[in-house]
């Protein structure tokens, strides 16, 4: 299924950009979405298998579905729908050429495609081919506006992006010169998790350090967090919403299947002393900069790093911060989006994306600055918040792992953090905005805010109530690290 999946992204990308039509186009994307949902159904139903036989072996033996990848994977195909919809509404009031149209769904399709692909990848090398893919695609994201601003944030995007691939790569070959040493050469994750005791220790701690930094760059962690922040700035509010969620998940999934193998191994200990530091310094320049930030949409950049770091803190600390950084990973998704769908709505009337540019937003639009209210209750995790649920097990995992002065930095510096968004964030929803011309307002529809309700209902509903499917893969994907 996954072969079929990729042909038939591949051939929807191929006619979304040789078509002009713009019903066409709505047709295709609506079949992506059918197909995207039709590859999580029967993943779901195939869970851990491979194909049999050997032509199967060789060809498609490069993905499985584990108990990660059937997480993220569901989490990317409902947010796949509202960014279609509100991608479709963003298009409604720009009439763009039919060419500059299609590139954007090209490019959409593409990134939802390759992110996909890295979920489910079962190879080290594999999951590299995708990461790569998805850089060309988001780069038609950012920039489709096409002006110096657009380009000046994709040629950074490309830039850095593509040194963390090539950091990445560089593990690679470190990691299989380790395999190599212990008398293995198969780079799949099963194998590598097999023989994890056996890699020599000098080979393996330079391949963590080079995978771990080269995916920075996708997870938005310090030190390569740089690319992203400008990428969502430049980007569509619709693309900018996948930049902030599954686009981030992907870059930590690839993190955390070699931070797997390397916990089986005596770097343990020092592999999670290399996270705290990442992430603290994370979190520190997340706060730092949304003290003076006046850009919302880079203000929502800035939170999703923050949040990035709380979840690197969650693996590091180990035991129950396993589960609540994967936990945290999901809601952090559904949330980020939905903030970012809405700020497409903001922009739309104001004309802006500055804070001092924007005010009194509940007269303007009530749904969406209701939206705004409850998304940044849910993005602060604040009850009932099920990011609340998520944070206070990362906080308690820290206790118990008795980094007691990691803990209490870390809580001084998201109280900052509160503050700045909340004083940010009440600007925009109360504060009369003095000379701003009610004529020239952009029009903004109240069914237009469903898909964010929804998905912040989805926040405070699986934080407070998960199903039980759901936490048995959320302990699944952990159990193979030591506790």
């Amino acid at each position: 299924m996954t072969a079929i999946y990729l042909l038939g992204a591949l051939i929807i990308c191929i006619l979304l950009v040789i078509n002009r039509n713009r019903k066409v186009n709505y047709v295709l994307v609506t079949a992506f979405l059918l197909l995207q949902w039709a590859l999580t159904a029967y993943q779901f139903m195939h869970r851990d298998t491979l194909p049999t036989g050997q032509a199967g072996e060789e060809v498609f033996g490069f993905f499985k579905a584990d108990a990660l990848a059937l997480l993220m994977l569901t989490t990317l195909s409902i947010v796949a729908i509202p960014a279609y919809f509100h991608s479709y509404v963003y298009f409604q009031n720009r009439k763009p050429t039919p060419r500059v149209r299609s590139i954007y769904f090209m490019s959409m399709t593409l990134l939802l495609t390759a992110v996909s692909g890295a979920y489910l990848s079962n190879h080290l090398a594999v999951t590299w081919v995708f990461v790569e893919l998805t850089t060309l695609a988001a780069s038609g994201l950012v920039y489709h506006h096409r002006d110096a601003s657009a380009l000046e944030g994709t040629w950074k995007y490309i830039f850095i992006c593509s040194i963390s691939i090539t950091l990445v790569f560089i593990g690679i070959l470190f990691t299989s010169i380790a395999l190599q040493q212990a008398g293995h050469g198969e780079l799949s994750y099963p194998a590598l998790l097999e023989n994890a005791a056996s890699l020599n220790v000098f080979w393996l701690r330079l391949a963590f350090i080079f995978i771990f930094t080269g995916y920075t760059a996708k997870m938005g962690l310090v030190p390569m967090y740089t690319a992203g922040i400008d990428a969502k700035d430049k980007a569509p509010s619709p693309a900018g919403a996948l930049l902030s969620s599954v686009l981030m998940n992907m870059g930590f999934v690839g993190m955390f299947r070699f931070y797997e193998v390397v916990a089986k191994t005596s770097l343990h200990d020092w592999s999670n002393n290399v996270i705290f530091i990442a992430a603290g310094l994370s979190i520190f320049v997340a706060t730092v900069y949304m003290l003076k930030v006046e850009n919302i949409k880079r203000m929502l950049a800035y939170s999703s790093i923050e949040h990035t770091g709380l979840v690197m803190l969650g693996v590091a600390a180990g035991g129950v911060g396993y589960y609540a950084a994967v936990l945290h990973l999901i809601l952090h998704a559904f949330a980020k989006s939905s903030l970012f769908f809405q700020i497409g709505q903001v922009h739309r009337i104001f004309r802006s994306k500055h804070i001092s540019e924007t005010g009194n937003y509940f007269k303007y639009n009530l749904p969406g600055a209701m939206v705004l209210l409850l998304g940044f209750i849910c993005a602060t995790a604040m009850p009932p918040s099920g990011l609340f649920i998520s944070e206070f097990m990362i906080f308690r995992a820290l206790f118990e792992g008795h980094h007691l002065v990691i803990l209490a930095v870390v809580l001084l510096l998201l109280t900052l953090i509160i503050w700045a968004f909340g004083k940010n964030m009440f600007k925009l929803l109360f504060t009369p905005l003095a000379h701003f011309d009610e004529t020239k307002m952009g029009k903004v529809y109240g069914y237009e805010s469903i898909s964010q309700f929804v998905l912040l209902g989805l926040v405070i509903y699986l934080g407070f109530n998960p199903p039980a499917e759901m936490v048995a893969l959320i302990q699944e994907a952990v159990a193979g690290l030591p506790h």
